[in-house]
Parts: C-alpha cells; structure tokens; sequence
C-alpha cells in the first residue's frame, strides 16, 4: 500500500511508503523531479512531494512542506521517531 497525502497548504501531493516493500512501490511511480525524503542513517517510511511544476526543485519548496514530509518520515521510523532531534535527507 502507498498512502497518500494532500500539504497543508493544499498545492503540493504527498506519497509515502512505510516499509521497503511500499518504498519499493513508490520507486516504480517516482518521477525525475520528485523531492525525496527518508531518515539518514535509520529505516524509515519515504515520502515524495509531486512537484506542480516541471523544472521545480527542493529550492522552490516552501518551508512548511519541507517540515511536513520531514515530520511524516521521522514519525514513520521505529528508530527515528524515539530519538529527539534527527537530519533527515
């Protein structure tokens, strides 16, 4: 199962996968542009944003999508969701 997510600020489409088994769905769907993110170093869920725009990259992302896929990645990793302050790639 992919699960699917709409930002906040309702201009950006979110999907994530939770497992390697969903991560190695999403890859199949995953477009070039695609903004990734997973927790460094831990397992843990992976989340794309859609770009809305071709020629759109992470630099055009506003901080609070950012924030919200990192936050859907740490919450979505065993190890990750205990430990307090994590970077996420």
């Amino acid at each position: 199962m992919v699960y699917f997510f709409k930002s906040l600020c309702g201009k950006f489409d979110y999907y994530m996968g939770k497992d390697k088994f969903e991560n190695e769905e999403l890859i199949k769907y995953g477009l070039p542009e695609d903004v990734w993110f997973h927790v460094d170093d831990l397992s843990s869920a992976h989340v794309y944003v859609r770009m809305m725009n071709p020629g759109m990259n992470l630099d055009d992302l506003p901080e609070s999508v950012i924030l919200e896929c990192a936050s859907l990645v740490k919450a979505n990793s065993i190890a990750g969701c205990k430990v307090r302050n994590y970077n996420c790639a």
